[in-house]
């Protein structure tokens, strides 16, 4: 194991051991124990009172965060040749269809996201081998299959991301960058977990959200009191 840094036990002296601290308070802490010299992403890990076995207590969909991510998103829109101008003035970083679809079967996959129209779903259906592990295939539970396609590019340059719990229960996902002030991101992780409320299935039974962390890029994670989500 390799030995702390003194910049990483003074950061970890920050934390209170066994303490769950209200959102705002992470969001100003998370700051302060990060090291790294480049931007590090702030992530938030929410462990669910669900069985994502069971088709009724899978937990899956998209956020727009009111301050976005923070990333460079690259899009590739596989569109119809009327749809191509649109999607190149809403900002997608590649447009095009056939062409696109044999670099890919190439094994091409450098995008973040790939948006579609329903009518070319069955030409894209058969990178699925290629795009299904890499987390790249259209779906439209996640705004990825649509016929407005600008609109859907749009969404996700400014800050929409889709996520899905894990076979473990647990929802994990970036929310912004660590150069982001306090206020962003504690609105962006309450606008997360919001939408993870809306989400709740029937089916599931019991205490919904059971922890939260915190953390950035190489950090500790810090333990967030869900009851706070809501305060001012």
């Amino acid at each position: 194991m390799s030995k702390l840094t003194k910049n990483q036990k003074l950061a970890l002296g920050k934390i209170e051991a066994g303490k769950a601290y209200s959102l705002k308070e992470a969001s100003a802490l998370v700051k302060e124990i990060t090291t790294t010299k480049f931007d590090a992403s702030v992530d938030m890990d929410v462990r669910l009172g669900v069985d994502p076995r069971k088709a009724n207590q899978m937990v899956r969909g998209v956020v727009s965060l009111p301050h976005g991510t923070g990333k460079q998103v690259r899009v590739l829109a596989l569109c119809t040749p009327d749809k191509e101008a649109e999607a190149t003035a809403a900002g997608a970083d590649y447009v095009g269809l056939e062409e696109y679809i044999e670099k890919i079967k190439g094994g091409w996959t450098d995008v973040d996201v790939i948006i579609t129209m329903p009518s070319v779903m069955g030409k894209i259906g058969a990178l699925g081998r290629i795009l299904g592990p890499r987390g790249l295939m259209p779906n439209p539970k996640s705004g990825t299959v649509t016929n407005e396609i600008g609109n859907a590019v749009k969404e996700v340059k400014q800050g929409k991301i889709d996520f899905k719990v894990d076979k473990a229960g647990i929802v994990h996902t970036s929310i912004g960058k660590i150069s982001f002030n306090a206020d962003q991101i504690r609105d962006n992780a309450k606008e997360f977990v919001s939408t993870l409320l809306k989400l709740k299935p029937s089916a599931a039974k019991g205490t919904y959200i059971k922890s939260i962390y915190l953390s950035s890029t190489m950090s500790a994670g810090i333990k967030v009191d869900p009851k706070s989500v809501d305060e001012l």
